[in-house]
This record gives structure tokens, sequence and C-alpha cells, in this order.
């Protein structure tokens, strides 16, 4: 059972990217989902959670009408779109996922997947 996480890269301020986490050996139907990020220097931050009912438990203040976490549980994929990046948005974007709702929200799920890099400079 493992998470890929995939789709990060360099990009230009101002750009997109659409992050992907493919759940292999487990079905999404039954698993809250997130997004976080570590910068260089920085603890890890959450960006986007939802629950198994795909009801919103984080929105980090950054995330706002930026970013869009989605899944498709027919692939057991979960995504990350990301809009007017900044340079600032530049860290290792995580996905995770636990069955208990409140455990993706605070940072807390039990699966983990390996990190994408993603680079926003010019």
């Amino acid at each position: 059972v493992q998470l890929q996480a995939s789709g990060g890269g360099l990009v230009q301020p101002g750009g997109s990217l659409r992050l992907s986490c493919v759940a292999s050996g487990f079905d999404l139907d039954y698993y809250a989902i997130g997004w976080f990020r570590q910068a260089p220097g920085k603890e890890r931050e959450g960006v986007l959670c939802i629950s198994r009912n795909n009801i919103s438990t984080y929105v980090a203040e950054f995330a706002k009408d930026r970013f869009a976490i989605s899944r498709d549980n027919t692939k057991n994929t979960m995504y990350l779109q990301m809009n007017s990046l900044k340079p600032e948005d530049t860290a290792v974007y995580y996905c995770a996922i636990d069955p208990i709702d409140d455990l993706v929200a605070n940072g807390m799920a039990r699966n983990w997947g390996q990190g994408t890099q993603v680079t926003v400079s010019s």
C-alpha cells in the first residue's frame, strides 16, 4: 500500500500546476484526503483537506481562491490544482489520507506520500 505523488516541477510565477497522488492498495471512498507542504527551513503546513464525504475540513489562507483539492475515487487518485503560483509556494508537497477526517485535517494522517517538489521561480 502506498501513496505516490507526482506533477511537481519548475514553474514561473503566475503559472499553474496540478499535482496528483495515486493511492495504491487503498479505496479512497473510505478516506479523508489532504495536501500539505514543507518549505526549506520551515515546518510542514496544511494546504487543503477534505473529508470522506468531500466536505472541506481545512483551508490554508494562502490556498484560498488559488488552490483546489479534488479526487477521482474511480482512479484512486487525488489532485491539487494550483493556480497563480508565487515564489513563496515553493515547497515539497505531500499527499496524506486517513479514514478519520480529523486526523487528516490536523496533519496527523497515518498514510503519507513521498512528496513532490514544486519550485516557483523565473
